[in-house]
């Protein structure tokens, strides 16, 4: 392999090593040695969906693109500007760089930057290689118990501290239902607890994920109704299933249309539209609703409900000032444990088995797929660092 050995995406499905330069760094950036870059299975993930599909709705790979956008690794080299961080420092890496000038950066909001550089979205490469650069002030230095494991899964938690801290706004002793036990809603759950939520609901069609879940982070699962066959061969529509099912959850787990007894909010992590529609009707008058699973553009939503019952309705998008700090507070304080994600482990060299692994959601003995890691070009995979 060269100095710089990536795993490039050329086309859908056709993802390859190739050798790339190393990184010039300016002044205010760091260059890191990636050691470990993680992929979850969800429905929701770029990578996949960009390995997949190649797109990601109007974003679409025109050119070949180093994948990868959740990783940690070790600086060395610092620009001549860089105070904060030393040849040697382990670093979680927030993979997306801003314009720092715009509108939305100035005014605290800079994952909605147009300028934004993120890590394997086209045009722009990914961290899944040996070496990357990253501005210094998006490198944030691991207390010496965390592992670089710990580290590259900062990232997908920082969603999900997004979708539940900054944006939901949540508060101690509030309620909340998670659709989708994938790993984002699963960091969703977990960030919810972590911050002294009183009920925690998964809600997922795949029993092995609520299993998980409720061993992990929830408080309590639902598996949602089977739909059903109208006028002998005709499937019921979707909007139909989801007011039978949310009557069903209702009943089911005791939850109340207001009081205390309701949810304070409801969280879509699947992006499916039965998902998004029941999170809907049953969350509580006046409750919150976050949208945080990547899903069809075209989803029915029952605005009837969100109007009569003065829902808010967010949407939650990566991460943004203040994310990443909570989430790596929330795990060194030991109120969130990462290590029960980490399903597998991939030496570099397998890269491609690990894509194949994510996303038929299981590995070639069977084993089922919640978190793959991949190590760096000179890491083994079972040095957790």
């Amino acid at each position: 392999m060269s100095d710089n050995p990536s795993f490039v995406l050329r086309t859908v499905q056709d993802a390859v090593f190739e050798d790339r330069r190393i990184p010039e760094i300016k002044d205010d950036e760091v260059l890191i040695a990636v050691k470990k870059t993680g992929r979850f299975l969800s429905i929701c993930g770029s990578d996949v969906h960009f390995f997949v599909d190649g797109h990601i709705g109007p974003v679409a790979v025109e050119k070949p693109m180093v994948l990868g956008h959740e990783s940690a690794g070790v600086v060395c080299k610092v620009g001549q500007k860089v105070k904060t961080l030393k040849e040697g420092d382990r670093v979680a890496m927030e993979p997306g760089a801003t314009c720092r000038v715009c509108d939305d950066c100035k005014r605290g909001r800079y994952e909605l930057c147009p300028e934004m550089k993120f890590a394997a979205t086209p045009p722009h490469d990914g961290t899944l290689s040996w070496y990357y650069a990253l501005p210094a002030d998006l490198c944030y230095k691991l207390p010496d118990h965390l592992t670089l494991e710990d580290g590259a899964l900062m990232e997908p938690l920082s969603v999900a501290v997004h979708a539940i801290a900054t944006i939901s706004q949540l508060r101690a002793t509030q309620s909340v239902a998670v659709f989708g036990a994938g790993p984002v809603g699963l960091l969703c759950m977990a960030v919810a607890r972590a911050l002294g939520a009183s009920r925690v609901v998964a809600v997922d069609v795949v029993p092995a994920r609520l299993a998980f879940a409720q061993e992990y982070a929830a408080t309590e699962t639902y598996a949602p109704l089977e739909p059903e066959m109208r006028d002998g061969d005709h499937p019921e529509g979707t909007l139909a299933y989801s007011l039978r099912n949310a009557r069903a959850m209702m009943v089911q787990l005791g939850i109340g249309e207001r009081g205390p007894s309701g949810i304070d909010l409801a969280v879509d992590a699947s992006g499916a539209e039965v998902a998004i529609q029941t999170g809907l009707l049953v969350v509580k008058h006046g409750g919150t609703f976050v949208q945080v699973g990547i899903g069809g553009v075209g989803a029915q939503i029952p605005a009837l409900y969100l109007l009569a019952k003065e829902l808010v309705y967010k949407g939650s998008f990566r991460y943004g000032p203040g994310d990443y700090q909570l989430a790596m507070a929330l795990v060194r304080q030991g109120k969130i444990d990462l290590a029960p994600l980490v399903t597998h482990r991939y030496s570099f060299n397998e890269a491609a088995r690990a894509f194949e692994a994510v996303r038929t959601g299981k590995s070639e003995d069977g084993k089922p797929v919640i978190k793959v890691i991949i190590s760096g070009p000179d890491v083994s995979p079972v040095d957790l660092m």
